[in-house]
C-alpha cells in the first residue's frame, strides 16, 4: 500500500485473485494513482500545462470523470448523459471536459471525479464480466462486454497517468509511481 501526506491510500492489485477481482483491482489502483498525482495541488497548479500540450492535471481528472460516466452509465447501462455532461454543447467543444476544468476549484474537480467513480463502482457491483452493454459499438454494432470496458478503462487510466507523471513533475518536481 502507498499513501500520501493527505492520506490518499493506494492498494496494490491482488497477486492471486479471480479475473474480476484482478481487473477491478488494477482499475482501482490506477484511479488512486491519479488521485495521488493531483493530491495537494492548488487550482493554479491543476491548470498548469506542460508545453507543447495544453493538457492539465485538472483537465485530466475531469476528462476521466467523464470517461467513467460514458463507459459505465451511458455505454453499459444505455443511459443518456447526466449532468454536468448533459447540458454541454459537445459539438461546439468536443474537449469541454478538458478545457472547463480551469473554471472549477480543486474540490469541485475531485468531488466530480469521486462521484463518477462511486457511480461506476455501484453499477458494476455484482455484474459478471460477461455482461453486455446496452449501447453497441458505433462501427461494428456489437455490444461491449463489461470485461472489455474494464480493460479499456485500465488502458485509459494508464495512458493518462503517464501524462500526469510528467505534468506533476514539471509543476513541483514530485515524482513517483
Amino acid at each position: 500500500m502507498t499513501s500520501t501526506a493527505s492520506g490518499i491510500e493506494r492498494l496494490d492489485p491482488p497477486l492471486a485473485a479471480d479475473e474480476a477481482a484482478t481487473l477491478l483491482g488494477f482499475l482501482d489502483f490506477h484511479r488512486d494513482t491519479l488521485r495521488m498525482k493531483v493530491d495537494g495541488l492548488s487550482g493554479e497548479q491543476l491548470n498548469t500545462p506542460l508545453a507543447p500540450s495544453d493538457m492539465t492535471l485538472g483537465g485530466t481528472m475531469k476528462h476521466l470523470a467523464f470517461v467513467e460516466h460514458w463507459w459505465f452509465d451511458c455505454v453499459l447501462l444505455g443511459h443518456e448523459y447526466a449532468e454536468p455532461w448533459a447540458s454541454i454543447d459537445w459539438r461546439a467543444d468536443a474537449d469541454w471536459d478538458w478545457h472547463s476544468a480551469a473554471d472549477d476549484t480543486p474540490e469541485q474537480i475531485r468531488a466530480l471525479f469521486d462521484d463518477e467513480v462511486a457511480k461506476s463502482d455501484a453499477i458494476t457491483k455484482g455484474l459478471s464480466l460477461e455482461q453486455r452493454s446496452e449501447r453497441p459499438d458505433r462501427r461494428t454494432g456489437e455490444k461491449f462486454s463489461l470485461r472489455w470496458i474494464v480493460v479499456h478503462m485500465i488502458e485509459e487510466y494508464a495512458r493518462h497517468n503517464g501524462h500526469a507523471d510528467l505534468i506533476r513533475e514539471s509543476i513541483d518536481g514530485v515524482t513517483g509511481e
